[in-house]
């Protein structure tokens, strides 16, 4: 829903607007259902605060975004009250919890390097927050555990499960299991916002002619793009990840689920350099190192091939 819109339901008494005030009159950005421009690998050059009206379309309650990016001698911090730019909570969605507000600031190095060895992504961690204030959180902790009272009829429960598990629901090759809507996002337990997959927001399929814009920092500080660039031949095109589907079928035991590779798990793929992307879902450009929004596992991030930031640690001090 476009600003105008929701400002009209707000006025009709339709919906709730949560925030005790508006950042229109402070100078910050409207950045309602923004799509982006700026290439810049600089997090400095993203620098300024935006707001958006938006809507949680299920309960007819209306949020306005706030996002702050200041830039320092070697980092940026981005902070946020977690509400994204655009509406959410579509009638696809089953959320566990209801959005609420949760203040949230990240440390973005401007000066980003690659690391000998990448470095695992891991559940007590975010993976990257985008320019609209919302962090990327790519990994489940739902899994393959058919002994345990919560498992489904395919013996997967929702929560509960290590990185170390053998069979790691992937949440957007689980279907629907984790309630995530139509931009690939769902909740925490305490209510914030969060996607495991291209936000379907802030880029489109008609880029400029350099590529896609950045959309975000992952928490090694270098940049995440849409799915556009510009391959060795000039042409325009999405990135393609590296992974592959395994063929034939899964191990089938009491500690494995059998059947066909789907993608439902982790595990169900394997890195074969069949794309452009590394493991990490990144790649060079013009001697430019980033990560690509794709349409395939692992969906933005398969490891991170910088040092992250700590302030990407869940529950670090805000």
């Amino acid at each position: 829903m476009k600003t105008t819109g929701l400002l009209i339901l707000l006025a009709m008494g339709l919906i709730t607007l949560t925030a005790c005030g508006s950042n229109a009159d402070s100078g910050a950005t409207d950045n309602s259902e923004a799509v982006l421009s700026e290439r810049s690998r600089d997090c400095a050059d993203h620098a300024g605060s935006s707001y958006a009206l938006v809507q949680d379309i299920q309960r007819a309650l209306g949020f306005e975004s706030d996002v702050s990016i200041e830039a320092e001698d070697s980092l940026c911090v981005l902070v946020s009250n977690n509400i994204p730019n655009h509406d959410f909570n579509d009638e696809s969605a089953r959320f566990a919890t209801d959005v609420a507000e949760v203040g949230q600031s990240f440390e973005i190095s401007r000066s980003p390097a690659l690391a000998e060895q990448p470095t695992p992504l891991r559940q007590q961690t975010y993976d990257a927050v985008l320019l609209n204030g919302v962090p990327v959180d790519l990994l489940s902790a739902g899994c393959f555990q058919p002994e345990d009272p919560r498992a489904d009829a395919n013996g997967d429960v929702p929560a509960g499960c290590g990185i170390d598990s053998a069979w790691l629901l992937d949440p957007l090759g689980a279907g629907d299991f984790f309630g995530h809507d139509a931009h690939n996002a769902h909740t925490q337990p305490d209510g914030s916002y969060h996607y495991h997959g291209s936000p379907k927001a802030l880029f489109d399929d008609s880029p400029g002619a350099e590529g896609s814009p950045v959309i975000g920092f992952a928490a090694d500080g270098f940049p995440i793009y849409g799915s556009y660039f510009v391959d060795d031949e000039g042409s325009l095109r999405k990135a393609l990840s590296g992974y592959s589907l395994k063929s034939g079928t899964r191990p089938e035991s009491a500690e494995d689920p059998g059947g066909t590779y789907t993608g439902r798990y982790i595990q169900d793929f394997e890195f074969t350099d069949s794309g452009d992307l590394d493991a990490c879902n990144g790649m060079s450009v013009d001697g430019q190192y980033g990560y690509y929004v794709t349409d395939s596992y692992p969906w933005i991030l398969g490891c991170l091939s910088g040092t992250p930031d700590p302030s990407f640690e869940k529950g670090a001090p805000q």
